[in-house]
């Protein structure tokens, strides 16, 4: 990699290039050495918040969910001029992800049944037929795009499936998913006006737009529930109770909410990273072709390191505190940088190779501590599954095109990546 020429203080991570050109990864290498607790000043759009780029940091944010906590926002976003129902749009203090112990405890244990590991592994021959139909659909074409035709008809499918979502409706959570979590860019702006495209505005519209369309989809979902009960999630959290009391419409909605949007877009995102990765690794891809026991062991996490799906998730300090000699003082904003942790020279030899043999691979890709990503069994299953039946049915597959990646400070994605192969 190149060595950075810019400072710290040219520095501003709230800049969604920087991640589409793919350059992120020499500004966190840069921070890491020299600012690694970094303040992002302000702009005319959001506050100032810190940067938090090295591994240690990271693990003790997440661990001290008193000191900083969820329920005032989850993204690196905190508008300079606040509206109140931006607040009622993310959920804070409702959703799952967005609140704090002893209620996100309290929540959590609502759904844990659905993601044990017992439930994980018995889903695997289900899961392994989805990734057959995928990849019949594809056999006779001479490529496709590996985003929209593989990577992220998976996870969608098995979300849904989880949460009752009727096969007619997968298209329309698979759109609506991209605005929510890509509304920053404007391929996803469709209800914005083209000259308007690409505008903090225009991403605000968007992502706004999609929730509401989200939240009124499942809404109905759930009162169709509530008449015709089904065992599924949706259901699950219809008859479930907290504290002794059920849960009402709006906590459930929350939860269905929280669950179709984190459930199919970042596994989708890892897929596709792990194909790129592979790619452009071919010697690592060849030790998978001869060994295909290797995803069960070491290689899914490497391609889970190494992609760092969700790019960051923020915490909000509850009095002035110390990190790194840097004062941060109450509701303040820390942005733990996933991608930057996963490659900290402190804890990973030589971060930035490809090594699908790695061990130990103490990776944060699904975060760490109350907040660790309820869905990781799967997305960890999807992705071994779906690499061992893609690579025995066509070996050869390769990337053959431009790499389109997301326009997001929040999610490392890819958009587009054009593939090609032939059946072995």
């Amino acid at each position: 990699m190149t060595q950075l020429s810019l400072s710290p203080n040219d520095i501003d991570l709230t800049d969604p290039e920087i991640f589409e050109t793919n350059q992120a990864h020499e500004v966190f290498r840069m921070l890491r050495r020299e600012a690694p607790v970094h303040w992002n000043a302000e702009n005319e759009v959001m506050r100032g918040f810190w940067n938090v780029t090295k591994y240690a940091d990271v693990i003790a944010i997440s661990r001290n969910p008193e000191l900083y906590i969820s329920s005032h926002g989850i993204t690196q976003m905190e508008p300079v001029i606040k509206n109140p129902m931006d607040e009622v749009m993310q959920g804070f203090g409702k959703m799952l992800i967005t609140t704090d112990p002893p209620r996100h405890v309290r929540l959590r244990r609502l759904v844990n049944k659905g993601f044990t590991p017992r439930a994980v592994g018995a889903m695997e021959i289900h899961i392994r037929d989805i990734v057959t139909r995928i990849l019949d659909d594809i056999e006779k074409k001479p490529g496709v795009d590996f985003v929209t035709e593989v990577a992220a008809l998976l996870p969608l499918a098995v979300i849904c499936e989880m949460m009752g979502c009727p096969r007619s409706d997968w298209n329309l959570m698979f759109d609506l998913t991209n605005k929510v979590l890509g509304g920053g860019d404007p391929e996803y702006q469709t209800d914005v006006p083209e000259a308007e495209r690409g505008t903090v505005e225009a991403a605000r519209q968007t992502i706004t737009s999609g929730s509401m369309q989200m939240f009124q989809y499942w809404a109905n979902f759930i009162q169709a529930h509530r008449k015709d009960w089904k065992d599924d999630l949706v259901g699950l959290l219809i008859e479930a109770e907290l504290d002794g009391d059920k849960l009402n419409d709006e906590d459930i909605l929350w939860f269905a909410f929280l669950l179709i949007v984190a459930g199919n877009e970042t596994t989708r995102n890892a897929i596709s990273g792990g194909m790129l990765a592979l790619h452009e690794n071919p010697a690592e891809k060849q030790k998978v072709l001869d060994n295909p026991a290797l995803l069960s062991s070491t290689a899914v996490e490497e391609i889970l390191r190494w992609t760092s799906p969700v790019a960051h998730m923020a915490r909000v300090a509850t009095r002035d505190t110390e990190l790194r000699g840097q004062q941060i003082k109450e509701g303040q904003r820390v942005v733990m940088w996933y991608g930057s942790v996963n490659r900290d020279e402190d804890v990973f030899a030589d971060p930035y190779r490809f090594d699908v043999t790695r061990a130990p691979n103490d990776h944060l890709a699904f975060g760490i501590g109350e907040h660790f990503c309820l869905g990781a069994g799967f997305a960890r299953l999807e992705l071994k599954v779906i690499f061992e039946e893609l690579f025995r049915r066509f070996p050869d597959i390769h990337v053959d095109g431009d790499v389109q990646r997301l326009r997001s400070t929040f999610i490392g994605g890819i958009k587009h990546l054009p593939v090609t192969y032939t059946s072995a």
